[in-house]
């Protein structure tokens, strides 16, 4: 999954991209480096970053979904948003999969619209805000039977939302310390009990450039490593910002080792 980010502040200066030309150049070259699936998002989600309006949202990502589902008509295109107005005006321009990072948490309606939009729904878990979440980072029991807790709550409500196929996305960086990132690491295997594929988004991401000295710009190589961990631990799809690399990985490990099952 090849990120596309319309926003001028990610967390990775590498992944911005405004102009409708870049964009679609950028598409390009991800979809012939191999990306199952381009994910375009309009709202930074990076530890505090600035809450923007939905018109402002809509304004960045439904014109960037429209164009890119016009030049490439085959791709398989993700929204990344956690609003049912943004998500139902981006299925009708040719998004196909729903992308939320807060599990219908910040809006009630999103699971009902994901059940009526009729498209496959990545469930991740978060707790608070992307203004707040680092302040959420104590779990008063195990992390893991938590995850699993929540995600079974979730899958509930959205089977009665009509939802049918879902990814789990365990919210790398999202509520949870580095320490954390990697005991979800080692732990991976753990939410197979849920019968689901798994995302996995640590691209370039502070878990592991910060325990290397480094920044998101020199943070290819960890990222690598860290990838190809998660794939040994049952990761399904990666959710990346370079995509030749990540391809490469997988496919070195799919011809090497034995992935566990998620079923």
């Amino acid at each position: 999954m090849g990120i596309l980010n319309l926003t001028p502040d990610s967390f990775y200066q590498g992944s911005r991209v405004q102009a409708t030309d870049d964009l679609l150049r950028r598409a390009e070259q991800m979809l012939e480096a191999g990306a199952a699936v381009l994910d375009l998002g309009g709202y930074s989600t990076r530890p505090g970053a600035e809450d923007i309006a939905e018109d402002e949202e809509k304004r960045r990502v439904l014109p960037a979904i429209q164009a890119v589902r016009e030049a490439f008509p085959e791709a398989f295109l993700s929204v990344d948003t956690f609003r049912a107005a943004v998500a139902t005006e981006a299925v009708a321009l040719g998004a196909d999969i729903l992308n939320d990072i807060s599990a219908g948490t910040l809006d009630a309606e999103l699971l009902n619209a994901a059940g009526r939009l009729g498209v496959p729904y990545v469930l991740m878990h978060l707790r608070g805000t992307p203004q707040t979440m680092t302040q959420h980072t104590h779990y008063s029991s195990d992390l893991l039977l938590e995850m699993v807790r929540f995600f079974r709550t979730k899958l509930a409500e959205l089977r009665a939302a009509g939802v049918v196929d879902v990814v789990l996305d365990p919210g790398f960086g999202f509520a949870k310390t580095s320490e954390q990132g990697y005991e979800l690491l080692r732990r991976l295997p753990e939410l197979n009990i849920l019968g689901l594929p798994l995302l996995v988004g640590v691209s370039r991401k502070s878990m592991v450039y910060k325990p290397l000295g480094l920044t998101p710009d020199a943070a290819l190589t960890g990222t690598i490593a860290v990838h190809t961990m998660a794939l040994l631990n049952g990761a399904r799809l990666l959710r990346v910002h370079d995509v030749a690399e990540a391809v490469q990985t997988i496919k070195l490990v799919l011809n090497s080792y034995p992935i566990p099952s998620s079923s």
